[in-house]
């Protein structure tokens, strides 16, 4: 089934634009791939960022906007991404960057376009054990911007993933959270207060 990617606020995608257009932006980010690219670079697949800043007992907490991602695409390929970021005075660009996480977001957005159930893309960090996962809301026609992972959405962690946690393998938010929530609960040190 063909993703429903949500549409990026349009301020967003004009300050990454602006961006791609500077020479000074892209000479002092730290993308060696952007700089060697050929060819026009175009931004793509505009995925809003949701960060899980606290995981309950329950496993399920509230998201919040962090901001929009754009996948760059020189060529044939992506080599690189581009974050910006909500301001006081409206979306502005954030960074340039590379890394693992280009090809394992590809991979996984790929992988479910062959899903038999449609689905909206986001994306999802959990700071706490350093991960980033692809969510795969089920309702196509929320705002992309808004919401928190329902019970029987998908995840599916980005490589690399926390030790124990397989990449690119689908999850129901239902059956992960509460290992997230295990995870990122500290263990009391013995001899300490509890």
């Amino acid at each position: 089934m063909p993703l429903h990617v949500p549409p990026a606020p349009a301020p967003a995608l004009r300050t990454v634009l602006t961006a791609l257009g500077s020479p000074t932006a892209v000479r002092e980010a730290r993308t060696p791939s952007l700089l060697r690219s050929q060819g026009p670079a175009t931004p793509e697949l505009p995925l809003p960022v949701h960060v899980l800043d606290e995981l309950s007992p329950a496993g399920v907490s509230a998201t919040r906007l962090a901001g929009w991602r754009f996948l760059i695409r020189c060529g044939e390929r992506s080599v690189a991404a581009a974050d910006t970021m909500l301001t006081p005075d409206g979306w502005a660009f954030s960074h340039f960057f590379e890394g693992p996480y280009i090809a394992s977001t590809e991979r996984a957005l790929r992988q479910a376009e062959t899903m038999s159930q449609a689905y909206q893309p986001r994306l999802l960090s959990v700071p706490s054990l350093y991960m980033l996962t692809l969510w795969l809301h089920g309702d196509c026609t929320a705002d992309g911007a808004t919401g928190h992972p329902a019970a029987t959405d998908l995840l599916v962690p980005l490589a690399p993933a926390p030790p124990g946690i397989a990449a690119h393998r689908p999850h129901r938010v239902a059956e992960l959270l509460p290992v997230l929530t295990h995870r990122a609960t500290p263990v009391p040190l013995l001899g300490s207060p509890a």
